[in-house]
């Protein structure tokens, strides 16, 4: 068992912007529930106990999130990085607050069930320093996987790549002993440990679902698979989570919610107002004989009038 996990929540959220404009991407709500707890679920169902997330942007909205540095009484360090440090760099700022060996690392910007345990098994079983989850995520393959080892990634050996890499690491704690304490990816990390000899493996997890959140069309899409599949993962126990209207929202009677439409907690929709296909965030507010199509209306913004595709 593995109790400890570096959840990396740094980024930019460059891709997804204006979504990300004021809220960091691992913050971004999936019907009623932030991106990056289900990485926390996930990784408490595999017996993880500890959490180092770093921030970036907004730190003080992930302070916000976990104000009393626990998610479901289960311990939570915050490390901001006023200079963005990368993947390695990361890791290696993290180490004073994963003391105990091996630990998983798991991109808080992803939405996946594959299965851990698996990834975890296949680590310990094969004696490896680092185990990669390994997948066809739709991306340019860049992992070369030979024979349960990473050979190469990016081709820096002149091996092809197989397989893509779904985010999600096993690590033992020779890894600090590899990674320069300045801002560096992992990848020429691990490249020059596989040239040293190092044990770098992997497995190949296309089970379930895997969801990276690049635009704002892959955003609505995972709302509707959630949706039409009924799609909840099994490691996630609320209940409410993927309810389509909050229970705290006001809407009045008169208002209409058709196909996909989405309410967040303490939204306020107004009289005669019809939204079709729309996810409004929570606190936002729509006027009366408002009329929105495929829109998302982010958190406390105000949408009014006729709007078509657009992002509020």
């Amino acid at each position: 068992m593995i109790t400890q996990a570096f959840v990396l929540a740094a980024g930019l959220g460059t891709r997804l912007r204006p979504l990300t404009d004021e809220l960091p991407k691992p913050l971004v709500p999936i019907f009623q529930k932030p991106l990056i707890t289900f990485a926390l679920d996930h990784l408490i169902a595999t017996g993880v106990q500890r959490f180092v997330i770093n921030t970036h942007r907004l730190p003080h909205l992930f302070e916000r999130q976990f104000a009393e540095k626990n998610y479901l009484d289960y311990s939570v360090d915050l490390v901001n990085e006023p200079e963005l440090l990368e993947t390695g760099g990361g890791i290696k700022n993290a180490k004073p607050l994963l003391p105990d060996g091996h630990f998983l690392t798991y991109s808080g910007d992803i939405l996946t069930d594959l299965p851990l345990d698996s990834l975890i098994e296949e680590h310990f079983r094969a004696g490896n320093d680092v185990t990669l989850a390994l997948r066809d995520t739709g991306f340019k393959p860049s992992i070369a996987y030979r024979g349960g080892r990473i050979v190469d990634i990016g081709e820096r050996f002149g091996i092809a790549g197989d397989y893509d890499f779904a985010n999600i690491a096993v690590w033992s704690d020779k890894i600090f002993q590899h990674i320069p304490q300045r801002k560096i990816s992992f990848i020429p990390v691990l490249l020059d440990w596989i040239a040293e000899g190092g044990k770098i493996g992997g497995l190949i997890l296309n089970e379930g679902k895997w969801f990276n959140i690049g635009s704002s069309a892959q955003y609505v899409e995972v709302h509707r698979v959630v949706s039409s599949e009924n799609w909840s993962p099994d490691f996630v126990h609320d209940p409410t989570w993927a309810a389509r209207i909050a229970k705290t929202a006001t809407i009045e009677a008169s208002a209409q919610l058709r196909g996909l439409t989405i309410v967040g907690a303490d939204v306020q929709i107004g009289a005669g107002a019809i939204l079709e296909d729309t996810i409004v965030w929570p606190g936002a507010q729509i006027a009366s004989r408002s009329q929105l199509q495929s829109c998302i209306v982010r958190a406390r913004h105000r949408a009014e009038g006729i709007l078509h595709n657009a992002i509020v």
